[in-house]
């Protein structure tokens, strides 16, 4: 059985989603239980967490993996049980693959066609595969959301004609900047977001561009695409420099706060005046122009109270969440068209493994009486290459209906039937 358990930005706020995020990699492990599942995958991402389990069939199993998942969440999080109940979604099945889908297609982003999150559920595979908990299951089910993720972007356009939420938050403060070829900015992180802000960036013209990264990333970054590194100790003269912040790292704490900002106004004692004979007094510096914060890190990456510090504008997740436009895309039913057509022939391909077993066996009981036969002949003689040939062509035709009408059979939720049929007409030969 297939369940997925979802805490997403329709259902959580941004609070709630921060304290999941900062516990993602623990619940990742935590998560997969040998005892109820056989397989799992996370995807975690800005504005999602979501569990993916294959897990043994049968509800009173399921039910204790559920129930088992909500224990994990709120021992790790601190979030209460009744809370969690208000904000995760449980989806079984076909429903779980169909939200998957969506997902990967961008379909449930905070900005529908989000770019970005095709790659975040590629990755999740591929964690799930290092980790060791990628069943044949799971692999189909993420490989098919990457394949259904790239034929909505093909037949559709929906992620071009949507925006992700990297330059929606661009685009609101587009005004401000006005010229972006002089403006100074500063990236810090070097993820998949990181990437993404720096193209949006270039693509408004900006040419002056550096990034800091805390776990020292940044010198492999900027050489591979040609901007400027910022080193630990150059971050507080840069960010006073800067007129853009756009911060995308994965981090359990704030990287930037108001004091950080306090510090760069405040330069410290001024120089000895031997004109006058005494030290000068201190002058807070003030920003000569507003500096403006993105924040796109999750959990934040910058401290909310940095607001406080004048000349300084904060923009994250939460504002940009509030300024989305609602969605009135002519390309996205046809998504979501694209989507059920992938999950039902998903689940098709599944109820197809299910007969595979009776096809072989059918083969091999059909194949065991050629054998047989051909052996009896060559008692009399050799066999005639004509005739063998001939002989095979026909158990080979004998095989081809009943081997299509089984497939078929489960492809249409009646796997159980041709199983049934096919024991009822050959025993216990097969």
């Amino acid at each position: 059985m297939l369940i997925s358990l979802s805490i997403d930005h329709r259902r959580a706020d941004l609070r709630v989603l921060e304290r999941i995020q900062q516990h993602a990699s623990e619940l990742t492990s935590q998560l997969h239980d040998p005892e109820f599942v056989r397989g799992s995958a996370m995807v975690a991402t800005c504005n999602r967490f979501e569990a993916y389990f294959d897990g043994f069939d049968g509800e009173r199993s399921s039910e204790a993996l559920i129930e088992g998942a909500f224990g994990q969440i709120a021992e790790a999080t601190g979030l209460p049980a009744e809370q969690l109940s208000d904000i995760v979604v449980v989806r079984r099945d076909a429903q779980a693959a169909e939200h998957l889908f969506s997902v990967s297609s961008g379909l449930e982003s905070v900005v529908v066609g989000e770019g970005e999150i095709a790659g975040q559920v590629r990755r999740s595979l591929e964690l799930s595969r290092e980790a060791g908990t990628a069943t044949s299951t799971i692999e189909r089910l993420f490989q098919t959301a990457s394949r259904t993720s790239r034929l909505v972007k093909q037949r559709t356009g929906i992620q071009s004609a949507g925006r992700s939420i990297v330059r929606l938050a661009l685009a609101m403060v587009d005004s401000r900047i006005g010229d972006w070829g002089s403006a100074k900015i500063l990236i810090i992180g070097t993820g998949s977001y990181a990437g993404a802000s720096l193209a949006a960036l270039r693509a408004r013209g900006a040419k002056r561009i550096s990034v800091f990264s805390p776990s020292g990333r940044a010198y492999g970054f900027a050489a591979a695409r040609g901007i400027e590194p910022v080193a630990a100790d150059e971050l507080d003269e840069t960010l006073m420099d800067s007129d853009v912040v756009v911060a995308c790292s994965h981090t359990r704490e704030p990287l930037i706060t108001a004091e950080q900002f306090e510090r760069t106004r405040t330069p410290g004692r001024q120089p000895f005046c031997e004109t006058l004979g005494a030290q000068l007094p201190v002058q807070p510096r003030e920003f000569p122009r507003p500096r403006l914060l993105i924040d796109m890190g999750m959990p934040r990456n910058i401290a909310r109270s940095v607001t406080e510090v004048p000349g300084v504008e904060l923009i994250d997740l939460d504002l940009v969440a509030k300024h989305v436009p609602v969605a009135e895309l002519s390309a996205e039913a046809e998504a979501r068209r694209i989507v059920r057509d992938a999950t039902l022939d998903f689940f098709a391909d599944r109820a197809a493994q299910d007969v595979v077993p009776s096809l072989v066996a059918l083969r091999d009981y059909a194949q065991g009486i050629l054998q047989d036969e051909l052996g009896r002949l060559a008692k009399n003689g050799a066999v005639a290459p004509e005739l063998e040939a001939a002989l095979k062509h026909l158990t080979g035709r004998l095989l081809h209906r009943p081997t299509v009408s089984l497939r078929e059979a489960a492809r249409q939720g009646r796997a159980a039937a041709g199983r049934d049929a096919v024991e009822l007409l050959f025993g216990e030969a097969v």
